[in-house]
């Protein structure tokens, strides 16, 4: 049988078989959380309380002062400690709101039903989004409400849901399909109704045929839902990617998703609109895969933001023995923690302990001139002369080389013989433009 699919990609070990037949469990309520003020893309939220105010579930305590930004809610009832800079999980400190929780879970007046999706008026379901704080749950935190916004020009035909959770280890996806089925249709066809569109696909790898058999049957009534099986492959579910595979269009070389007419959402994210719909609360907890030869009990855990990695590798059994690396997400796209003292935010789709072992970086040698970099690369890029010119400091050459297209899946980096760093090196000179851009505006 022929699965959907886009040219590129590679074919990494899944090691999904620690968690994909672990149920989802509630974890442990936290006695204190750190809730950054910015889990997302844009805009960092300012907090609304102050330290010694008492706070509620589901209150809303950091405002966003941006249109491309998300606010920030109160995962737990309890006294604001203290307002202060704390370690990032996107790396560096961000101001975060310390709360000790009472353990009474006391839920704010402002949590309440929302109504039927066929009583509510489009704006009214944008609304509701951008007021739960809901950004993309599988990882990238971009939010859902801007996607939802398109301009005027930009006609919608398609909604694709990304069930595809295409990075190794990762499982969170797979059980909340198993699981909640009826929440992620739901919140797939809020969306729809939000932008105005007739179809909507949900796409499956076919390492998954538990949850293609689930979710087909939760859309049998919906004739305008289609479940689709998407080929094993990485990166399935990178969105330019999933678009191909779907709709065979291509997004244009520095476009969006609208420019071809489709959005792309998480499974995550539409059983997060579901939830704020169906009962009002905002986004305050997340399914969260901890996995990992480095930690002694892996688990596919609903953990509340702000809760601190330590506290959840705690109950996880801890540490298997030292760990080498920690990483937030996945292997290829996740980000290395250099402590554990971080809280796990609305992106957290993963995190992996690996040992000391697995750990140790290869070392880099000459270039062989093999091309399988190019070969593989999803964007149809060239990652070898791109990292070259990073290297060198030729920016403006990386960025006629298209650097800006590279989606960061790391997928040369793997492929690579001589084990040299293109992601990394393609980075740098991402950044660079991105900043040199930002200078001339």
């Amino acid at each position: 049988m022929k699965f959907l699919t886009f040219k590129g990609g590679i074919h990494p070990p899944e090691f999904k078989e620690m968690t994909e037949r672990l149920p989802i469990e509630k974890a442990i309520e936290p006695s204190l959380v750190a809730i950054p003020m910015q889990q997302h893309i844009g805009a960092p939220c300012e907090p609304t309380v102050k330290a010694g105010d008492r706070v509620l579930v589901g209150q809303k305590i950091g405002e966003a002062k941006g249109f491309v930004s998300a606010p920030v809610h109160s995962s737990v009832s309890g006294v604001v400690k203290s307002i202060a800079k704390m370690p990032s999980s996107s790396g560096g400190e961000v101001v975060s709101i310390v709360i000790e929780s009472d353990g009474q879970n006391e839920v704010d007046p402002s949590v309440t039903p929302k109504g039927r999706i066929e009583d509510l008026k489009p704006a009214d379901i944008v609304g509701i989004i951008k007021e739960a704080g809901i950004v993309g749950m599988g990882g990238a935190t971009f939010p859902t409400h801007v996607k939802l916004s398109p301009p005027p020009d930009k006609k919608i035909e398609t909604i694709i849901l990304n069930g595809a959770e295409c990075e190794p280890y990762l499982t969170a996806d797979h059980r909340l399909m198993l699981e909640k089925p009826d929440d992620i249709v739901f919140g797939l066809r809020a969306m729809m109704k939000a932008v105005g569109v007739e179809k909507g696909f949900i796409g499956i790898e076919s390492n998954k045929p538990d949850a293609i058999e689930i979710m087909k049957k939760a859309v049998v009534k919906h004739t305008n839902i289609e479940v689709v099986t998407l080929e094993t492959k990485y990166p399935q579910g990178a969105e330019k990617q999933l678009i191909y595979a779907c709709l065979k269009k291509e997004v244009p070389s520095g476009g969006l998703p609208m420019d071809v007419g489709a959005i792309v959402n998480n499974v995550g994210t539409a059983a997060q609109v579901a939830i704020a719909i169906k009962t009002g609360m905002p986004l305050i907890e997340r399914i969260t895969t901890v996995s990992g030869k480095g930690i002694k009990t892996p688990k596919n855990l609903l953990i509340k933001i702000g809760t601190s990695v330590n506290s959840v590798i705690e109950q996880c059994g801890g540490y298997a023995e030292k760990p080498g690396k920690i990483l937030m997400g996945g292997p290829m796209m996740g980000l290395a923690q250099y402590s554990d003292d971080v809280s796990i935010t609305k992106g957290s789709s993963g995190l992996l302990l690996f040992t000391e072992e697995e750990a140790q970086a290869p070392e880099p040698s000459a270039c062989i001139r093999c091309g399988k970099c190019v070969d593989i690369c999803p964007a149809y890029l060239q990652p070898l002369h791109i990292s070259n010119f990073s290297f060198n400091h030729m920016m403006e050459s990386a960025e006629k080389y298209r650097a800006l297209d590279c989606i960061e899946c790391g997928s040369c980096s793997y492929i690579c013989p001589a084990k040299i760093p293109l992601l990394q090196s393609i980075r740098v000179s991402k950044r660079y433009i991105i900043a040199k851009k930002r200078k001339q505006v």
